[in-house]
């Protein structure tokens, strides 16, 4: 019996002092389905599989109420929020803001998709009439990108075209979809664009959320979706402010019944109801996000910068000056983007390999007060790694420091 207890003892010292510090956070960052599970697939266990992918949020256009209260009490079991959306929020808004206001799985309303300038006034009044009913849940209306023409914005301005929604509608978050990776480069205007509503929400005191690819959807984009091409959008997203990300699509959206239908095959779950490789991508990635909303939920940026021997991208800013503590930081002349976010008595240096086809060498050395932050959550000293080192294709590697 004292060998057993001798035995435990000192299993229970070496896992203590082989355990690691981890970055705590006392919020996960949101993760939402933008087009989830139909209203002809809801079911406990089709939102209990959206919850094993870490998703938390889910967005789809229901046909009507009664199908909106069914997926609503089926999310609710599985530990799912939803954004409702039916016709009923536009025809009946008060009687169906009181029929789900109370429900446990409502976290918000959703109004529109890439509205026009002139569409700002109506969506302001009914955001307003929601809000006056149920002040505790957001209203969610998501912009064009900057590659959206005049037409479609209302204005010859990309600028106003945000910061007028901000102004005109009461939404909790501004939000906006960039799908940027082609199959061998990024949209030129990406960066610019994630700058732009990154100035604009910090002018407004309103958060972001922004959007990853989780599916094709064209033949000029990435079939399936690779880890690599959602991780350089997720965390440059992250490292521009976001506080939420989108998930494009998690139910593929093209019709099985309908071959003229938009080609959006490479979702996680597929037009027949079947995973694809790219649910088991989500799926580590949302871990790695969960483990890191310590890093991101509620930090500030302090700037983005760029580097590489190539020309910056538009609007953006190349690094050319350290933070004091970080001594060396060198790409090697590839294109990379380095973000300093702040939160509370700690800054956090993200450092993300802007390739996501190869990877690249960063040669990086801080003093002795440098920590680096695992995609475990786990703190580590950052010294204890070489200096120089290998980024995979569009990965991040996260420092901290006071």
């Amino acid at each position: 019996m004292k060998n057993l207890i001798l035995t435990i003892s000192i299993f229970i010292t070496l896992h203590a002092s082989y355990s690691q510090e981890k970055i705590n956070s006392s919020e996960q960052l949101p993760l939402l389905a933008w087009w989830g599970i139909p209203a002809s697939e809801t079911s406990v266990a089709r939102y209990q599989e959206l919850r094993d992918a870490g998703i938390t949020y889910q967005f789809s256009p229901f046909p009507n109420a009664d199908e909106m209260q069914k997926a609503l009490d089926a999310a609710a079991k599985a530990g799912i929020k939803m954004v409702v959306s039916c016709p009923e929020l536009k025809t009946e808004t008060e009687k169906t803001v009181r029929r789900f206001m109370n429900h446990t799985a409502v976290v918000g309303y959703h109004l529109m998709d890439e509205p026009g300038i002139k569409g700002y006034a109506e969506l302001g009044n009914w955001a307003r009439k929601i809000k006056a009913i149920d002040s505790k849940h957001f209203c969610y209306v998501n912009l064009f990108p900057n590659i959206a023409d005049s037409n479609q914005l209302g204005t010859t301005s990309y600028r106003d075209y945000v910061r007028e929604c901000a102004k005109q509608i009461p939404v909790d978050f501004l939000s906006f979809d960039f799908y940027p990776v082609y199959k061998d480069h990024l949209a030129s205007s990406w960066y610019e664009n994630l700058e732009v509503i990154s100035d604009e929400a910090k002018k407004a005191n309103k958060p972001f959320w922004a959007f990853t690819a989780s599916t094709n959807f064209d033949n000029k984009h990435l079939t399936p979706q690779t880890l690599a091409s959602m991780r350089l959008q997720v965390y440059s997203d992250l490292a521009y402010g976001a506080q939420g990300i989108q998930y494009f699509t998690y139910w593929s959206a093209t019709s099985v019944n309908d071959p003229s239908s938009e080609d959006q095959r490479g979702a996680p779950i597929s037009a027949a109801g079947k995973r694809s490789v790219v649910y088991d991508r989500v799926k580590q990635l949302n871990e790695e996000l969960k483990n890191l909303s310590g890093v991101f939920m509620g930090s500030k940026v302090v700037w983005v910068r760029h580097t590489g021997k190539d020309m910056i991208p538009s609007g953006t800013v190349r690094l050319t000056k350290l933070p004091e503590p970080i001594k060396v930081l060198d790409t090697n002349g590839a294109n990379a983007l380095v973000s300093l976010l702040e939160k509370g008595d700690n800054y956090f240096l993200i450092i993300i390999n802007k390739n996501f086809l190869n990877s690249i060498n960063l040669n990086f050395y801080g003093d002795a007060s440098v920590k680096k932050i695992l995609k475990d959550g786990s703190i580590v000293a950052a010294n204890a790694y070489e200096s120089s080192m290998e980024v995979e294709a569009g990965d991040a590697v996260i420092y901290m420091f006071k």
